[in-house]
């Protein structure tokens, strides 16, 4: 149980604790001696009224006459009895109530000591690829956190460091590959624009199936270019955003035709700030995927209104959906839900990565949902 127990509240515990136990030894001390001393002054009263003689002592005499004395003393024993039950129950109550008092008081004070682990837990949770640098926590701040601090925001050098050389291999890498491929479509095109009569069959296929790689490759080295890029783009562009949701549905209705897919736009008049031509993208790839990963005769619904202050767009369709547990995959490179389904139909993997990632340096926030009608949902805050 107690390792369930955030350390503010197992330090308030085991202080509660500690002052029930010392405030009961206290009381319990405090109670004996006040028994003690009621007693003694009972045994008093009782040796005074067994007095035969009237010989002299030391204690308190008390002058009550003899055929009163037996009520006296039965009710001064009742009076003592119920002396000694009320300082009981007086005693405890106190107690209790300062344990209670002692154990608020803790839970607060160990709240404010603990102030600065809270801040680090929360400063670790927000941490993301794209703000390591405003991540860092402040050294020195509290000495018994500074070797943690300092260890902390050295892991997020080396962090950044290696997601910069990721980066930056993966420009390099593309714009590598750009050029022998270029050479290599250049070639195929060259190819195909004089006639071969001495071609077999064989021939014709291989060609052809080097063209459809060739291309595959160049939109893949585009795409990857695109992502590396995407950190200089500038965002402080006024984008119409219900102009730019109808654009993107005009420019892909042939495809939507082709597939008889139903495109409907149902967006507010709102507008943002950020690049025009990466919020097209956005858009553009998640309509596209909605379109090709679609069921016939379904439909494709895109929506943009303002959610507090933020703008919701969102992109439905009507297709198989995606499981549950592939939801939070479909963002990364290179996956795919269904492999052949999505070379048949062209794709190379990469959009809905590139998709996240302009939502991403947009500081905004992307989530997959089931569709009510059948299908997906992919909501967009920006």
């Amino acid at each position: 149980m107690m390792k369930k127990l955030s350390l503010q509240w197992r330090l308030t515990i085991i202080t509660t604790l500690f002052i029930a136990v010392i405030c009961g030894c206290l009381t319990m001390f405090v109670y004996r001696n006040g028994v003690y001393y009621i007693d003694t002054l009972k045994d008093t009263v009782d040796a005074q009224g067994s007095e035969a003689g009237g010989e002299k002592t030391e204690e308190i005499y008390i002058d009550i006459p003899d055929d009163k004395w037996d009520d006296f003393a039965n009710n001064f024993s009742v009076q003592v009895y119920n002396s000694k039950a009320d300082y009981r129950k007086r005693s405890l109550l106190f107690s209790a109530l300062m344990a209670i008092f002692g154990g608020i008081v803790t839970f607060f004070i160990s709240g404010r000591a603990l102030r600065p682990l809270c801040e680090f837990s929360d400063k670790i949770e927000e941490v993301q690829a794209q703000n390591l640098a405003d991540s860092r926590i402040e050294e020195n701040k509290v000495k018994e956190l500074n070797q943690l601090s300092v260890s902390y925001n050295r892991m997020l050098d080396r962090l950044s460091e290696a997601f910069e050389v990721q980066r930056q291999f993966t420009a390099n890498a593309a714009h590598e590959l750009r050029t022998p491929l270029a050479v290599i479509q250049a070639q195929l095109d060259l190819y195909h624009s004089t006639e071969h009569p001495k071609n077999d069959e064989c021939t014709e296929q291989t060609i052809r199936m080097m063209t459809e790689q060739n291309e595959r490759l160049g939109k893949m080295v585009k795409t990857l270019l695109d992502m590396s890029e995407l950190q200089t783009v500038t965002r402080d562009e006024k984008i119409e955003l219900d102009a730019l949701v109808e654009e993107v549905l005009a420019d892909l209705e042939p495809l939507a035709l082709k597939k008889d897919i139903k495109l409907i736009g149902k967006c507010d008049m709102v507008t943002m700030m950020g690049s025009d031509i990466l919020i097209y993208r956005l858009v553009y790839n998640l309509v596209e995927n909605a379109i090709k990963y679609n069921k016939p005769c379904g439909q494709v619904t895109v929506t943009a209104a303002k959610q507090d202050k933020n703008i919701c767009l969102t992109v439905s369709d009507t297709g198989n959906g995606i499981p549950e547990e592939l939801k939070e995959r479909v963002f990364e490179p290179f996956f795919r839900v269904d492999k052949s389904r999505s070379r048949a139909l062209g794709g190379v993997g990469l959009g809905l990565a590139l998709v996240h990632e302009i939502v991403r340096v947009h500081g905004g926030s992307i989530r997959v949902k089931d569709n009510n009608e059948g299908g997906t949902v992919f909501e967009v805050l920006l």
